[in-house]
């Protein structure tokens, strides 16, 4: 059972160099996840966290971040945030639970805020918690777990350890755990159905002998005398001495067994051992000869091909410099294909110019269309002609008929004068 004390561990050497912090501050985290890990089963984590969102149980060393232990990031994060949430609801305060395709940075804010909320002092900035894993991830679980155990008024006890036995005790208990040991070693086959009725109940004797008091009341008072013949008693027990056989059943659970196998494989792995250093120390030796062999070799060769070599590298530098020359060469070469497309393009031109020049001095339809312009001309000035007349004459008419008007309305004036002068 963990102790009150042990909730503290989390927050010890959480923070700070690793120098400064000691050797052992890379192994607390580990410390701090089980820890958690109990805390969270006292909380009913699996009942209430796992099952409602399909998800397998936490090993012991889950939010450890090491090159030793496979993770995955991202499964991590996601773990690590329902958890948060969870705690965080069963602190007292309502948090929404995070879903799987939300933004990291938001999620892992908000649970900063609520943690400080709960008067946590939290001097790390939120990207520490972005792996999923880490001294950080542990600090903020094991906070939020505290918080809802206290909640839930849930207290850890501390372990009660049981009475230390006395010297004698501890000698006798040593000699019955060699005796039965031997007893063991002695009778690996099981008895038979037969045999089970005449086998001792060693449970019974252990009850017995520790629950000495139960037969304190059927002590004599007075020392027996035995009154059985010592002849007759040794042929009795010479007959039920088969009888008395002591079996112990093997268990594979028990200790001893995985003592004894240790030692067993202990001894293989010596054996096995010796066998491959010998065979290891004759490959070592093969393979430094073949090793010194090869760079012998190796500067034999190079000792023989020096000059060629050299006479490589000086044609590696001319194919250097031939490459240069080449490549300042298609430059110019370049740019004069360059020039001479553009002049090309002009002579193309002028050619076409020439062309049109030439067709046209040399074809009679400009001369035919001026023909066929002018005789189109003088019928359009006919026609403007006649109009023309024709205007003129309406105007004319015009004009007579004005005069005309005119004449008689002055004729008419007079007559009326001359009409009205001798009246007057």
């Amino acid at each position: 059972m963990l102790t009150s004390g042990d909730t503290t561990m989390a927050d010890d050497g959480r923070r700070g160099d690793e120098d400064d912090r000691g050797p052992g501050a890379a192994h607390r985290v580990f410390v701090a996840m089980e820890f958690l890990l109990e805390k969270l089963k006292a909380l009913n984590y699996e009942e209430e966290v796992l099952t409602k969102h399909n998800m397998k149980s936490l090993s012991r060393h889950y939010f450890v971040s090491s090159p030793f232990l496979s993770s995955n990031p991202g499964e991590q994060f996601y773990m690590f945030t329902v958890i948060a949430a969870w705690l965080i609801n069963e602190a007292g305060r309502p948090f929404a639970a995070p879903q799987e395709y939300d933004e990291p940075n938001a999620t892992v804010s908000n649970i900063l805020a609520e943690l400080r909320a709960l008067g946590v002092k939290v001097d790390f900035p939120p990207s520490k918690l972005k792996a999923g894993s880490g001294e950080h991830v542990c600090f903020v679980l094991d906070r939020l777990a505290d918080e809802a155990l206290r909640r839930r008024s849930f207290s850890f006890r501390r372990p009660n350890y049981p009475t230390e036995t006395t010297e004698e005790e501890s000698v006798m208990e040593d000699d019955a755990e060699l005796t039965l040991s031997k007893v063991e070693e002695e009778m690996i086959e099981e008895p038979d159905e037969e045999e089970e009725d005449n086998v001792m109940d060693l449970e019974a004797l252990k009850l017995r002998t520790s629950h000495p008091e139960a037969e304190t009341s059927s002590k004599p008072d007075e020392i027996l005398e035995a009154t059985v013949d010592a002849a007759e008693w040794n042929l009795e027990v010479e007959r039920v001495l088969p009888q008395l056989k002591v079996t112990v059943r093997t268990d594979n659970k028990d200790w001893r067994i995985h003592v004894d196998q240790m030692l067993q494989h202990r001894d293989g792995i010596k054996s096995s051992l010796q066998e491959a250093k010998t065979y290891l120390d004759k490959l070592q030796e093969d393979i430094s000869r073949t090793l010194e062999k090869v760079s012998s070799r190796e500067k034999y060769i190079n000792g023989q091909l020096e000059h060629l070599i050299q006479e490589h590298r000086s044609a590696q530098s001319k194919l250097s410099e031939a490459k240069e020359s080449y490549q300042q060469a298609s430059g110019g070469v370049t740019e004069r294909t360059r020039v001479l497309a553009q002049i090309s393009e002009e002579l193309e031109r002028v050619k076409q110019e020439m062309e049109e020049k030439g067709s046209s001095m040399s074809d009679g339809a400009p001369v035919v269309k001026i023909k066929q312009s002018l005789t189109k001309l003088k019928q359009e000035v006919l026609q403007m002609d006649v109009r023309i007349g024709v205007v003129e004459h309406t105007l004319l008419q015009a004009k007579l008929k004005e005069k005309s008007n005119m004449t008689r309305d002055m004729n008419a004036t007079n007559l009326q004068e001359a009409a009205a002068g001798p009246f007057c």
